[in-house]
């Protein structure tokens, strides 16, 4: 079997069947009969078994799945568990929005992720909250179990102790990723660590407060996780923190209002100088189901690991596969069947060219342009992500594919350098045109030249960021980031119809859910909503 060996090995027992209120911050048994802390922490594997709990929550949604024993709960007033798987959550934030990609299900409010027009009131930005909070309240648990007092008193023998610390710094990571995430989605948040009190209500903190937050925890872990490709694969070493804090320093104007774009560019440097670098395998080889061992794992510097057996969930590539395809095309992607949901609008195509690295369905004569958003034969259909293996096999199950996601990798690395040289004045344009080259080079496309991007900078690395990152979940940040999500450029469906709306600044975050609100006093929701 593929992965990290302790991947979604739970080890159910009662400690980790926990209820968290998505704004509480706060875990707790179930019930008086459950077991203690203490009970759980006799096992010297216990430790590891927990820190397997909070990688898993990045990929399945409860103790058991693909539907059942969800971690939010179930019954009224819960959220769908598929809805709230948390890969799913982040990617339909990021990408529906967008000239990326559009979806023709008629879910309650999912067509307001393709229109730009959620309200508060929206089920799958009330789904992501209260995932990025289950997670946030793992992390912290797991710190309050494993301070130094605490593992004194089990008298946690020397050589455990050293490993607990290096899960430490793994679960601050884990902690700053999804701050992170909800920073950039949700702007201000409720806010808590492991050295407040449990079930004291979290007060809000600002964007500002967020970010120093992170950058803090970054810069405190840093001696403590691993070195780059010392760890197990799907584990956090220190290049997934440094790939964080570039990710968080070259969006630092958005979020603080203050430009890091130099200080970014170390951290980038120190990522190029690591063993990560540019996979010498065909671009598709990144996004089969054997990314985990077909060398694409020396491009990927940070991933959430699937496996068709062990995290059986209707969200993560499962949804990114059979959600991209119908059921004609899907056995060409290795799945039994195709969900027929989210396909690319008019300008991405229009963007992006013959690219190479953008595979459309072969034979598909489907209009590009979408005249009507919910029929989901309208709008070209892209081939990203496949549960066949680079040797054409199939994955271990049809249903549910062994394809990690890989929320970091090298090609981002690149194209931030291109970004901070080209337009925001930092580094060397040779370079960085070398660096987008290297990339070229792989698919097989011409090189760029100087006279591609001298007319519009900003422009040029949208476009070629799009070749290269598409359906990775980055082009909301992008667009805003770029100064081209408001009005500057408009696509298929921005706004409300068809030929495209500049939308409202209030739309470059999301709200806070009106359920949370109702739930603490001390939140405070975002202008325009």
């Amino acid at each position: 079997m593929k992965k990290i060996n302790f991947k979604n090995r739970f080890f159910i027992v009662s400690f980790l069947l926990l209820v968290l209120s998505s704004c509480s911050l706060d875990i707790s048994p179930k019930d008086d009969d459950d077991f203690t802390s203490e009970d759980f922490f006799s096992n010297p594997y216990s430790y590891k078994q927990f820190l397997a709990k909070i990688y898993g929550g990045l990929a399945v949604t409860g103790q058991s799945g693909p539907a059942g024993s969800s971690d939010l709960g179930s019954g009224p007033g819960t959220v769908d568990e598929g809805f709230s798987q948390y890969l799913r959550g982040y990617w339909q934030l990021q990408e529906l929005p967008t000239d990326e990609a559009i979806i023709s299900w008629g879910d309650p409010t999912l067509k307001d992720l393709n229109l730009n027009t959620w309200n508060a009131d929206n089920v799958f930005t009330e789904a992501f909250f209260a995932r990025i909070f289950f997670q946030i309240g793992l992390c912290n648990e797991f710190l309050r179990e494993t301070t130094e007092e605490k593992l004194n008193g089990r008298n946690v023998e020397p050589t455990l102790k050293a490993q607990i610390q290096t899960y430490r710094a793994e679960v601050r990571f884990l902690r700053a990723l999804s701050y992170y995430h909800g920073m950039d989605i949700f702007g201000k948040l409720p806010f808590g660590t492991d050295q407040d009190l449990l079930g004291t209500p979290p007060p809000m903190q600002s964007r500002t407060f967020i970010f120093n937050f992170i950058l803090d925890e970054l810069n405190a872990i840093d001696g403590e996780l691993l070195a780059p490709k010392t760890n197990e694969y799907g584990r956090a070493d220190r290049a997934a923190a440094w790939m964080l804090k570039a990710k968080l320093l070259l969006n630092a104007k958005v979020y603080t209002g203050v430009d890091r774009s130099a200080d970014a560019l170390v951290v980038v440097n120190n990522l190029i100088a690591s063993p990560y670098g540019i996979a010498n395998i065909p671009y598709s080889n990144l996004f089969k189901a054997d990314n985990n061992s077909n060398g694409a794992e020396n491009e990927i510097i940070f991933s959430i690991c699937f496996d068709g057996v062990k995290t059986q969930t209707w969200g993560g590539t499962t949804y990114l596969i059979h959600g991209s395809c119908s059921n004609a095309v899907a056995l060409t992607l290795g799945v039994n069947n195709g969900w027929s949901g989210f396909r690319t609008r008019k300008e991405f195509t229009e963007t992006v060219g013959t690219d190479p690295r953008v595979s459309y369905v072969p034979g598909n004569n489907d209009p590009v342009s979408i005249a009507n958003y919910a029929d989901f034969n309208q709008g070209k259909k892209l081939i990203k992500y496949s549960n066949k293996k680079s040797d054409g096999s199939n994955g271990q199950d049809l249903s549910f594919p062994d394809t990690d996601f890989p929320m970091f990798r090298m090609g981002d690395v690149y194209l931030m350098y291109a970004e901070l040289a080209l337009v925001n004045g930092q580094g060397s344009p040779a370079t960085a045109l070398g660096y987008i080259n290297a990339l070229r080079s792989r698919a097989g496309v011409s090189p760029a030249t100087m006279a591609d991007y001298i007319s519009d900078p900003a422009m040029f690395i949208l476009k070629e960021r799009a070749k290269e990152l598409y359906w990775e979940g980055h082009r909301r940040q992008d667009l805003i980031r770029l100064g081209k999500y408001l009005s500057d450029y408009n696509w298929e469906w921005k706004g409300g119809n068809q030929s495209g709306n500049p939308v409202d600044a209030h739309v470059l975050i999301y709200p806070i859910p009106n359920k949370e609100l109702n739930s603490n006093a001390l939140l405070s929701q975002n202008p325009g909503y």
